[in-house]
C-alpha cells in the first residue's frame, strides 16, 4: 500500500509498503480521507520526542475510513461500518485517564506520533483504541471529509471549553489558519457578541470574514492594541485564543483582555524557546485566567460527531487543498507553504 513516512532525523518519504496484520483484538480500517495537521510538519521538521533516532513511522492523526476487518475477539462493531478514531490512547490506568482525558496521559499513544498512522491506504487499530472508545460509527449525513476534520474540532471543542465564553462577550483571535478559523465558528455558535481576528495574510482574513468575523485586523496596517481598544471602548477582549506558536502574541494578550478576562494560550511555543515576558500585575489586578490546552479528550471528540450530525458546523470551509494520497509529498509541500488553510489526501482516489 502507498504510504506517506518519516524516518526521526530524516525526511518524508512516499513509498510502498505492506498492509498491516492485525492480531484478534485488533481492526484494519480502509482510510477513506486523512488531513495534514501542524503536528505532522512539526514532526518532519523537527522530529518527536516519542521517537527514536531512525525511527521510521507512518504519519497521520486526522483521519475516517472503513472498518476493512476485525480480529475475532473484537465487539461491537462490523466490516463495513463507517468510522471516525480519535488519535490518543492514554493507558488506561492514570488519574487523567481515569477522569476522562486520555490526551493528558502521561505516557499516551497516538497514531502517526509514535506507531503508524492514516496517511496510508489503510491503518491499524490496536485493542487500547478499541477497547477506550476511540473508534467512533458515523451518522449517516456526516461525510469522512468532514470527519477528518473532526480530530482538530475536538481539539477546539476542547479550547472553547478552557475560555468560559458567556453570552455577548467580545473574543479575539490570533491567527486565522484552521484553528482560528475553528474558534471563530464555535465562538459564534455560542453566542458571542463580537468576534475580532488578526493575522498577517489577506487571504486568511477574507476567509475570517466570510465565516463571521466582526472585525479582522492586519497589524502590517494598523496597531492592533489601538484598534482592540476602540473596538471595546477601551475594555478590552473578554477572551482572548492565541491560534499561533508566536511569542509576541502571546505577550500582547495579557495588555489587551478585559477585567475578568480568559486567555487561552492555544498554540505551543517551540520546545527550544518556551519562554516569554509578561507583567504578571496585569493578572493579578484585572483577575485574569490564563489558560492552555493541548488536544482533545474522546468526550470532545464525540461532541464534534454530534455537531457535525446535527448540521452545526461546516468544517468543509476550512478546507482549501485536496490530493490523492500517490501525490502526498506535493500535499505536504502545499501544507508547508504556509498557504493553505487545510490540506486533505485521499488514499483510494
Amino acid at each position: 500500500m502507498i504510504a506517506v513516512t518519516y524516518a526521526q532525523g530524516g525526511k518524508l518519504h512516499l513509498e510502498d509498503i505492506p498492509v498491516p496484520k492485525i492480531q484478534e483484538d485488533e481492526m484494519l480500517v480502509r482510510v477513506q480521507v486523512t488531513s495534514i495537521c501542524g503536528t505532522d510538519l512539526r514532526i518532519i521538521k523537527h522530529g518527536h520526542n516519542k521517537l527514536q533516532t531512525g525511527q521510521k513511522i507512518v504519519l497521520g492523526h486526522e483521519f475516517s475510513g472503513i472498518i476493512d476487518a476485525i480480529g475475532k475477539r473484537v465487539r461491537n462493531y462490523q466490516v463495513g461500518q463507517r468510522v471516525a478514531v480519535a488519535p490518543n490512547i492514554g493507558c488506561g490506568h492514570c488519574d487523567q485517564c481515569l477522569e476522562g482525558r486520555a490526551n493528558m496521559c502521561p505516557d499516551y499513544s497516538a497514531f502517526g506520533i509514535n506507531f503508524d498512522g492514516a496517511h496510508a491506504e489503510f491503518v491499524k487499530v490496536p485493542a487500547s483504541a478499541i477497547s477506550q472508545g476511540n473508534v467512533m460509527p458515523l451518522a449517516d449525513g456526516v461525510s469522512f471529509e468532514e470527519a477528518a476534520l473532526n480530530e482538530p474540532l475536538s481539539c477546539v471543542i476542547n479550547g472553547i471549553a478552557a475560555c468560559r465564553i458567556n453570552l455577548g462577550d467580545t473574543v479575539l483571535i490570533f491567527g486565522a489558519g484552521p484553528i482560528g478559523l475553528l474558534h471563530l465558528i464555535l465562538a459564534k455558535l455560542r453566542g458571542v457578541g463580537i468576534v475580532i481576528v488578526t493575522d498577517l495574510i489577506n487571504s486568511k482574513l477574507d476567509m475570517a470574514k466570510r465565516l463571521g468575523a466582526d472585525h479582522v485586523i492586519d497589524p502590517q496596517t494598523c496597531d492592533i492594541k489601538e484598534t482592540v481598544l476602540n473596538l471595546t471602548q477601551g475594555k478590552g477582549a473578554n477572551v482572548i485564543v492565541t491560534a499561533c506558536p508566536v511569542h509576541s502574541v502571546q505577550e500582547q494578550s495579557i495588555e489587551l483582555v478585559a477585567p475578568f478576562g480568559r486567555i487561552c494560550l492555544f498554540g505551543g511555543l517551540p520546545h527550544e524557546r518556551p519562554k516569554i515576558s509578561i507583567n504578571s500585575n496585569l493578572i493579578h489586578y484585572r483577575n485574569l485566567i490564563v489558560t492552555g490546552v493541548t488536544g482533545g479528550s474522546n468526550y470532545d471528540y464525540r461532541t464534534g460527531l454530534k455537531l457535525l450530525a446535527l448540521k452545526k458546523v461546516d468544517l468543509m470551509k476550512v478546507v482549501s487543498a485536496s490530493y490523492p494520497l500517490s501525490e502526498g509529498y506535493d500535499a505536504f509541500q502545499a501544507a508547508l507553504s504556509g498557504n493553505e488553510m487545510k490540506v486533505i489526501m485521499n488514499p483510494h482516489g
